[in-house]
């Protein structure tokens, strides 16, 4: 099996073990063992009507549920889906801004009176968490996830663009002396050399940050910002906290995911050899023993 295929197959056995823990999780509590009323979060809402399907089977004279995608009405997957879709839409709107503004950063292509007053407005943009940027967006443009989505995009603009022109300026030099020496301009050289030079670091670093605007995205909707935190906010005005709870282990369990799914694409971009990568077995059979061998023999 190639590298790719056991990879994939490490990614699909941890989120399937996600799922089945976070389901399991549910199951317990919702009248096996506990009758916890905080997943009520999960149940299809009154208004509107939910459309998803529910699909029975006949066994004697009984009905037996085979699957039921009801939640999907509910405002937990609704909230989280919307914070997700916020996530998405910063990180692609703040890479297209950021990666300009991090090139024209970059002291090894431009003079200091280009490169300061880039990285002052990376800087300034980066100045304000995305909470704070999320209260100035609700009141300019009202409540909603268009506040929070040029909230984060903001955000996204002044930390993405300042790993980027680390990323630049760390670069190898040679490239960029041969295209020099060659007369290429400025927009030249960022098109053919930088960019390509640079790329793994740089989708690296885009996928980093929507993992990243995800986690943020759940915070934003406290001031009205659209997503799961409005509900959150929602309940708390309310004192309910056991859906609160309920809310939070959404998120929990979703991050999770996502961390998982992000560290398998980041392993496409990153310098990272056969052994260093983290597995299954490895966690269950450590390579290590407590007695300091390892599976090749003593050391």
């Amino acid at each position: 099996m190639s590298k790719i295929d056991k990879g994939l197959a490490e990614l699909i056995i941890s989120v399937l073990v996600v799922i089945s823990i976070s389901f399991l999780s549910v199951k317990l509590t919702s009248g096996i063992l506990l009758n916890w009323n905080g997943w009520a979060v999960l149940e299809p809402q009154s208004y509107p009507p939910c459309e998803a399907p529910i699909q029975y089977i006949t066994i004697g004279s009984s009905n037996v549920k085979i699957y039921d995608l009801t939640f999907t009405c509910s405002t937990a997957w609704l909230g989280m889906i919307e914070t997700i879709k916020i996530a998405i839409l910063a990180t692609f709107f703040g890479m297209i801004l950021s990666l300009p503004m991090g090139i024209l950063s970059s002291r090894n292509l431009f003079p200091a009176y280009i490169t300061y007053p880039s990285r002052t407005l990376i800087s300034a943009c980066r100045s304000l968490p995305s909470l704070i940027w999320a209260i100035i967006f609700v009141i300019i443009v009202g409540l909603g996830p268009t506040a929070g989505t040029l909230a984060m995009t903001i955000y996204t603009v002044g930390y993405l663009g300042k790993m980027q022109y680390e990323a630049i300026e760390g670069m190898n030099s040679t490239p960029l002396e041969a295209a020099n020496a060659m007369g290429l301009g400025k927009l030249e050289i960022s098109k053919g050399v930088v960019v390509p030079e640079t790329a793994n670091h740089l989708i690296a670093q885009a996928i980093f940050m929507f993992e990243y605007n995800v986690r943020s995205g759940t915070v934003i909707g406290i001031v009205g910002a659209g997503g799961i935190g409005y509900y959150i906010n929602l309940y708390l005005k309310f004192l309910q906290y056991d859906k609160v709870a309920a809310y939070l282990l959404v998120i929990f369990f979703v991050v999770m995911i996502i961390d998982l799914v992000s560290i398998y694409l980041r392993s496409f971009f990153m310098d990272e050899s056969e052994t260093n990568r983290p597995t299954w077995s490895g966690v269950l059979l450590p390579r290590t023993s407590i007695w300091g061998t390892s599976p090749k023999g003593p050391q």
